[in-house]
C-alpha cells in the first residue's frame, strides 16, 4: 500500500500536467468555436449593411469564415496535444485527397457555386427559370445548394451543379419585358375592325409602355381562324398583371364589336350513295 502511495505521489505532477493540458485544450476548442461563430455573424452583418456587396454572396462568405477559423482551431488543438504540425498537414492533405475522390459531386457543387457568385447569372431576389429544373425567385446561393421560392409559395433547393449546367432565364435583370398575346379572328369576320379595336385597346392601357410602340398584326392563318398577335412592352413588375388583363379584355373587345369567337370546324364528306346490283 505504501509503495502504491509513493508511486501515486511521483505520478501526481504528471497527472496534473495532463489534466491542465486537457482543460486548456478543451478551453481552446470551445473558445475557438465561439469565436468562429462570432466572426461569421460579424461578416454577415457587415456584408448586409454594405451597399457595395451583393447579398447573394453573404451565405457563402459566412460559411467560409466560420469553417476557416474552425479548421485553424482544430489544428491548434492537435498541436497542443503533441501532434506534429507536419503530420497534421500530411494527414489533412491525404484526407483532402480521399474526400475529394469520394465527394466529387459535392466539390462540383462548390465549384459551381463559386462560378455562380463570380459571374452572377442570378442574384438573390431575382425571378429566374432554370430550364427543366425549377422556376422562382432566388432566396439564397449557398456553398452547396441554391434555394428558390416558387410562385405557389413553396421552396425548392437545387444543387449548384444542376444550375450551372443548365440554361438560366433571368426575368428580373432588365427593367422591361415584351409580351405577345395571340387572338383568334374567325374567317368571314371583319379583320380590319378587329385590328383597329385591338389597337385602340393597347394604346391607352395603363400597364403598356408606348415606347417601344405597341403592335397589332396578323401573324398566321390556321384551320378555323386568323391569328392576330398583340405585341407590347411593359415594366417587369407589371408583366403578369398585364398578361392576365389582356387575355380577358381582348376577347371582350372583339365580342363588343360584334365579332364571333372562332370555333374549329371540320368538314365531313358524305358517303357516296349507290344502288345495289
Amino acid at each position: 500500500m505504501e509503495e502504491f502511495l509513493n508511486r501515486l505521489k511521483l505520478a501526481a505532477p504528471i497527472l496534473d500536467f495532463i489534466g491542465m493540458n486537457l482543460l486548456m485544450t478543451l478551453g481552446m476548442l470551445v473558445v475557438g468555436w465561439w469565436l468562429s461563430s462570432l466572426a461569421g455573424r460579424t461578416v454577415r452583418k457587415l456584408a448586409q449593411r454594405s451597399s457595395r456587396i451583393d447579398i447573394t454572396i453573404v451565405p457563402m462568405a459566412y460559411s467560409v469564415t466560420v469553417w476557416s477559423i474552425r479548421i485553424l482551431v482544430l489544428v491548434a488543438v492537435l498541436a497542443r496535444l503533441g501532434v506534429q504540425t507536419a503530420s497534421i498537414i500530411a494527414v489533412l492533405g491525404a484526407a483532402g485527397l480521399a474526400i475529394g475522390l469520394a465527394l466529387q459531386g459535392t466539390l462540383q457543387n462548390i465549384a459551381s457555386g463559386i462560378m455562380l457568385l463570380a459571374l452572377r447569372p442570378l442574384r438573390a431576389g431575382e425571378s429566374v427559370s432554370v430550364v427543366g429544373k425549377a422556376d422562382g425567385s432566388v432566396e439564397e446561393v449557398g456553398l452547396f445548394l441554391t434555394l428558390f421560392k416558387q410562385s405557389d409559395g413553396t421552396y425548392i433547393t437545387l444543387p449548384n451543379s444542376l444550375i450551372w449546367g443548365n440554361p438560366i432565364i433571368n426575368y428580373s435583370r432588365n427593367a422591361t419585358r415584351r409580351l405577345d398575346i395571340e387572338v383568334g379572328v374567325r374567317y368571314g369576320d371583319d379583320l380590319d375592325l378587329a385590328l383597329s379595336e385591338l389597337a385602340r385597346l393597347v394604346e391607352g392601357h395603363k400597364w403598356i409602355l408606348q415606347d417601344p410602340k405597341p403592335q397589332v398584326m396578323v401573324t398566321e392563318y390556321r384551320d378555323s381562324k386568323v391569328v392576330v398577335t398583340i405585341r407590347v412592352w411593359a415594366l417587369a413588375n407589371d408583366y403578369w398583371n398585364l398578361r392576365f388583363d389582356l387575355y380577358r379584355s381582348a376577347a371582350m373587345v372583339l365580342q363588343n364589336a360584334g365579332l364571333r369567337l372562332p370555333i374549329p370546324v371540320h368538314e365531313v364528306a358524305a358517303p357516296a350513295s349507290g344502288k345495289a346490283a
